[in-house]
């Protein structure tokens, strides 16, 4: 049912073809790429001219803040994994690390302090990589050089399996953390073999039993379909396997190989039939019906799930998002900025040796500057992918237009049965849920889509 949002009309001659020939084609390769932001990081190059990072802070029209650390180390590096990240197990790099992101928090404090935190997350990498003690100082840091109010700031933090341990978890909620995320990929150890993970299911259900005793409010598992030599019975195993533990959130994601990773795109399809898309709705159907609601394509919750605490409201548009550490993100309205992103462990250490060795971090030097045309595409981006969907006034009243007059190609999502418009509100159906990721890429703008493909990895 389509209401004044997409009124009711006559299909023009051919129109209807048109369309099933464009979701077809839409259609034919669901996983095209995983767009978490936009735009994309490899949409970044050198700004001209270093910005101010005062005048982008003075300037910025969020009311609450996101206050993200990435730390970037990890045991190993997984055969799937792009993420800026470098396989170092050394106590004196993490204490050298954790200094520059005290000298850099306390450089940063005085353009970010005029407004609250609502949110803090340390991310990686793996964070419980470090130390007990260099685990403390980052949430030191974050409550006394940053202004951190542990009651009114969702907290969450991710780990792995082997680096649990009950001195780590103490901090953690000495802390107040509300969310522990641990990403397991598969319980059977012959598929975490197959992406170059060394993990035993041993160790994941000793991690597991210590983390639902420490009673966090929320724990989130994330698991991996689409492995080398899986089938849908092993990966509704692994499921099922999770949900023994009750988690709060599942999170099911699509392997994707990328650039510079171990895992190639030739080991999936020397596997002949691509199952992932078999494997998700196999995956969706089970947490329906034990009771998870879908947030989105890769997120699953409870619907009991809640935190304690009274929480400062924070944008879903993840502005105002201030990013401390070598390869963090930090995302103004206007502006987002971070260090350079690279993937092969020779090009990351020399990133993170430039970062451990800078004295000065308040100035931008790469990033992208989002013209309105591009803030718009961000805004729809972050909505439509997910369940709370794309709210035609919420996009007039901050960019004074309406929304199909900027974008009448949103139509086709309805008119293609992928979307469906209701209440002023656009939300993808199951369909167009499962296929978040063709649909994702399909509204990249050409010019940013340009930069992504001119991209060169290191």
């Amino acid at each position: 049912m389509m209401d004044s949002l997409i009124p009711r009309r006559k299909l023009e001659p051919g129109e209807e073809e048109q369309i099933a020939s464009w979701k077809q084609q839409l259609l034919a390769n669901p996983y095209r790429a995983y767009l978490y932001s936009y735009p994309h990081k490899t949409a970044y190059r050198p700004f001209p001219a270093p910005l101010k990072l005062s005048d982008l802070w003075r300037e910025e029209t969020a009311e609450t803040f996101f206050l993200y650390m990435h730390i970037p180390f990890c045991g190993a590096r997984c055969g799937f994994c792009n993420l800026f990240t470098l396989p170092d197990k050394r106590t004196s790099a993490h204490e050298q690390y954790v200094d520059a992101l005290q000298r850099q928090a306390e450089q940063w404090a005085p353009y970010v302090s005029h407004k609250p935190l609502a949110r803090f997350a340390i991310g990686g990498g793996t964070p419980t990589l470090l130390e007990p003690a260099l685990l403390q100082r980052l949430f030191e840091i974050a409550e006394n050089t940053m202004g951190m109010n542990a009651d009114k700031v969702s907290i969450s933090v991710e780990t792995s399996p082997e680096t649990v341990t009950d001195s780590r978890l103490e901090i953690l909620k000495a802390y107040r953390t509300d969310r522990v995320s641990m990403g397991i990929q598969s319980f059977i150890e012959a598929e975490a073999n197959a992406i170059y993970r060394p993990q035993k299911p041993q160790e994941v259900e000793r991690a597991l039993e210590l983390l639902r005793e420490a009673g966090f409010p929320v724990l989130n598992l994330d698991l991996i379909y689409g492995l080398p030599g899986q089938t849908v019975a092993s990966w509704l195993y692994s499921l099922e396997r999770a949900l023994a533990y009750e988690p709060e959130e599942i999170f099911l994601y699509p392997l994707y190989t990328r650039e510079h990773t171990i895992v190639r795109p030739e080991q999936i399809e020397a596997q002949g039939e691509d199952l992932r898309m078999a494997c998700y709705v196999a995956g969706r159907d089970r947490l329906l019906s034990a009771g998870y609601e879908q947030q989105s394509m890769r997120r699953f919750a409870k619907q009991d799930a809640s935190l304690t605490k009274t929480l400062l409201p924070y944008s879903c548009q993840e502005e105002g998002m201030i990013g401390l550490g070598c390869g963090a993100r930090s995302y103004t309205r206007r502006v987002h900025y971070a260090s350079r992103y690279a993937v092969s462990k020779r090009a990351t250490a020399s990133i993170i040796a430039d970062y451990v060795s800078a004295k000065c971090y308040d100035e931008a030097d790469y990033g992208i500057v989002l013209n309105e045309a591009e803030q718009k595409r961000r805004f729809i981006i972050k909505a439509i992918l997910h369940r709370e969907g794309l709210s035609s006034a919420d996009y007039t009243a901050r960019f004074g237009k309406g929304l199909l007059e900027d974008h009448p190609e949103l139509e086709w999502l309805v008119l293609g049965g992928l979307a469906e418009a209701a209440g002023g509100i656009i939300r993808l159906t199951a369909e167009g849920l499962a296929h978040s990721d063709a649909i994702g890429d399909w509204l990249i703008s050409e010019r940013i889509r340009e930069r992504m493909e001119a991209f060169v990895h290191l």
